[in-house]
């Protein structure tokens, strides 16, 4: 059986430890690289050199660095998990694509605008790299069976996807990546959508809107909305699939999967074990990551999936530009609300 040499860029420190400054997702990538039996953990790199020996010596591995271009040219690799701020993924990934390594396992969001998104995509695919994004919840039962029951007509044929969360950038790329599972990959047409910055908000260091909407139509003629920040509702549902003969519910709550069926009296409960957030989620998406890469195939988070959530997130920002739909392919590179931001044209008006 294949073994591959796994590299890291970006330890920091475990989640809700002394100095941690995010979830620790190295270490929960250490970790399924480690259960796949598959993998040897080679080296680590980060700035802070404590960080990257206190992640080694955790995980067993061989060597550290606080320079990760030194670590991509010292080290073959053929796995390379890049798990920093968003700022830093596009920078990282190509550098790790241009040293030679087989494939890439990326934090998501993927980049901070639609340009960078598209170019980390671009240049893995000339190079025969498989770039993945660490959209994890597909591999969770509720949002599986959820996709299993609206496929199989357990509520007709499926007309609308809805859903609400905390922002449309870093916990909206898991809903919308979740949309386009729920409906095989289809691609989208275009985007209606609307932000309010009124409140300053951040995460990682990239500025969220405090409100926002985002309504957009499959090439299949399913439609979607994407509720995000104040004024979501507070009913516990995470996602409602709508078909035509009924609705599915993926809740916070419990029983967090239920379908109300045409012909039923009432709601179903659809008992399974995980949860919305369940621990075994980036260990299975790791495992598929590595399988994926030894069959030759392509991963279900693989950059060309993750494109689709993230140009509806950047096409959100930019139709709040525009005052207006925007057409699907986008054109434009940036991040509109950054810019929109740096220009004066969305201010905030108060903080929080």
């Amino acid at each position: 059986m294949t073994q591959y040499r796994v590299g890291f860029i970006g330890v920091g420190r475990p989640w809700r430890s002394e100095g941690a400054t995010g979830f620790g997702m190295a270490y929960e990538h250490a970790a399924g690289y480690a259960k796949t039996g598959r993998c040897e953990l080679m080296a680590c790199a980060d700035i802070v050199e404590d960080n990257a020996r206190a992640f080694a010596e955790k995980n067993g591995v061989a060597k550290t660095y606080t320079d990760y271009e030194k670590m991509l040219a010292d080290e073959e690799l053929d796995i390379v998990s890049v798990c920093t701020w968003p700022h830093l993924h596009a920078p990282m990934t190509l550098a790790a694509a241009q040293s030679g390594v087989k494939a890439i396992h990326c934090e998501k969001p993927m980049a901070m605008n639609w340009g960078e998104a598209r170019e980390m995509a671009r240049v893995c695919d000339e190079r025969g790299v498989k770039l993945t994004f660490n959209h994890q919840r597909r591999f969770l039962q509720p949002f599986q069976l959820a996709k299993k029951m609206a496929r199989d007509g357990t509520i007709g044929e499926l007309q609308r996807i809805e859903g609400n969360c905390g922002d449309m950038y870093d916990w909206g790329t898991h809903w919308l990546d979740m949309f386009f599972f729920y409906n095989n990959e289809t691609p989208a047409e275009w985007v209606l959508g609307q932000i309010d910055s009124r409140r300053e908000r951040k995460a990682f260091g990239v500025p969220l809107e405090s409100q926002g909407l985002c309504q957009f139509r499959f090439q299949n003629g399913v439609g979607a909305l994407l509720e995000t920040g104040q004024g979501t509702p507070p009913d516990g549902v995470a996602h409602r699939l709508i078909g035509t003969d009924g609705l599915i519910e993926v809740r916070w709550d419990q029983p967090c999967l239920r379908v109300l069926s045409a012909g039923e009296k009432g709601w179903r409960v659809i008992d399974q074990p995980d949860h919305l957030h369940g621990p075994d989620a980036v260990a299975r998406a790791i495992a598929d990551v590595v399988d994926a890469l030894a069959a030759g195939r392509e991963s279900m988070l693989s950059a060309h999936n993750a494109l689709r959530a993230t140009e509806v997130i950047f096409a959100t920002y930019e139709s709040s530009r525009r005052r207006g739909r925007v057409d699907l392919p986008m054109t434009i590179d940036d991040n509109a609300f950054l810019s929109m931001l740096e220009t004066g044209d969305i201010r905030r008006v108060a903080t929080a």
